[in-house]
């Protein structure tokens, strides 16, 4: 007699579906084709997961950077000067500071500048 595993197979396609849902054409109802789609994108969304970590670094030091120029430092002088004074706020507290609160951005950046 012949075996189709109905229920397990059937719980692995819908499995499937689900997570092809949103895709275009055979991508989200062929079954081979929906495989190599979400192999593919899983492949992406491991990658990405740390893509996105550097680019919110980047959007940190550019934010800093401007907050600085606008100071009249430069990023690289505000970093050294930061290891100087021995304030330890990581890039993302100090671009939050920047964008939302200015006036005490300037007053760590007074302490920068009497370090150097």
């Amino acid at each position: 007699m012949k075996v189709r595993s109905g229920k397990a197979r059937l719980r692995s396609k819908r499995r499937l579906l689900r997570e092809a849902k949103g895709n275009f054409g055979g991508r989200k109802n062929l079954n081979r084709t929906i495989r190599e789609t979400i192999l593919r994108s899983r492949a992406y969304a491991y990658r990405d997961r740390r893509v996105r970590k550097r680019e919110m670094r980047r959007l940190w030091i550019i934010r800093l950077n401007a907050a600085c120029r606008e100071q009249g430092l430069r990023y690289s002088e505000f970093i050294n000067g930061l290891g100087k004074a021995g304030i330890e706020l990581n890039r993302k507290s100090l671009s939050e500071l920047a964008f939302h609160e200015p006036a005490v951005f300037a007053e760590v950046v007074a302490v920068v500048k009497s370090s150097l």
